[in-house]
């Protein structure tokens, strides 16, 4: 089943057998297949990213935001499951069309700085921010997840990220707060940041949900944000998350987690992998003891 948007074409039932970059006992696994995880945690990780000139102009000039931010976002969405879903091969080609696509983008900044998306240090912070989102908003509106897991889900992502030229790849937290402190003087308001939650918040996204549903999302992605960041970005009392924002999120999340969908990404690459379809919505344990029986599925495919 082909699954993408727009040029993007994943199909994750095949080839039959062959691995993805994660491996499916990877907590990445669990984080992805959670549609309200992802969509809180994708605009925290756009925050983080906008609040360095060099990203942001970088996204505003180069690509389709200004005039598809829905459509440019969706895109962005089907590379990161490639990564953690598709096979290998499909994951490789597309990281490869998203380098090559990186490797124009250059430019100036409205301040007269000289930026390129393949400079290291961007590179490093754009994948920083996309993993610590998802795994905090997974964290938060889903389920908690232990200190080992969030290690293991850092390191099972490595080599994705590497494949995107990442030469820092997170290993904790303490990885992304340290980053974050080198950056934090450059970060800035500025109106590109609240255009963004404007069509965060407008539902255009999904016209099917409720806007008081978005509206609770950027709040709750705002949340996600540390504390110095959000001043930086001078995201005031408006976007504080609500009690009852939180307890909606916290039963969507929990729904989402629950809803077995034979039709995503998580549900193909399990029988892609010979394994049942609800693989990823099983239990660790329930996973490990399933494995042990089968002896299939359990290795991630090497990064070259």
């Amino acid at each position: 089943m082909s699954v993408g948007h727009q040029g993007y074409q994943v199909d994750y039932a095949n080839p039959v057998g062959e691995a993805s970059l994660v491996p499916p006992t990877s907590p990445q696994w669990r984080v992805f297949k959670n549609p309200v995880a992802i969509a809180v945690g994708g605009v925290a990780a756009v925050l983080l990213e906008f609040a360095d000139a060099r990203i942001r102009s970088g996204v505003w000039d180069h690509s389709t935001y200004k005039v598809d931010p829905i459509g440019r976002s969706k895109r962005t969405g089907v590379a990161a499951m490639a990564g953690v879903f598709g096979p290998a091969s499909t994951a490789r080609r597309i990281i490869g069309g998203v380098n090559r696509m990186h490797r124009k983008v250059t430019g100036e900044t409205p301040g007269g700085e000289a930026y390129r998306a393949l400079d290291p240090e961007l590179l490093d912070w754009v994948s920083a921010t996309a993993a610590y989102g998802f795994l905090e908003a997974y964290h938060r509106f889903v389920a908690p997840l232990s200190e080992a897991e969030r290690r293991a889900y850092y390191r099972d992502g490595e080599p994705v990220v590497r494949l995107y030229g990442v030469e820092n790849p997170l290993t904790s937290d303490e990885d992304f707060f340290a980053m974050l402190d080198r950056l934090l003087p450059r970060f800035e308001a500025h109106p590109i940041n609240m255009e963004f939650l404007a069509i965060i918040q407008s539902g255009k996204a999904a016209p099917a949900v409720p806007r008081f549903l978005h509206q609770a999302l950027a709040r709750a992605a705002v949340s996600l944000l540390p504390t110095a960041v959000r001043q930086r970005l001078e995201l005031g009392a408006d976007y504080d998350l609500r009690r009852s924002d939180r307890l909606m999120l916290l039963a969507a999340g929990t729904l989402a987690d629950r809803v077995r969908d034979p039709r995503s990404p998580a549900w193909q690459a399990a029988r892609r992998l010979g394994l049942p379809g609800d693989f990823a919505w099983r239990s660790p344990r329930a996973q490990a003891r399933m494995l042990g029986h089968a002896g299939i599925g359990t290795q991630a495919a090497p990064a070259t």
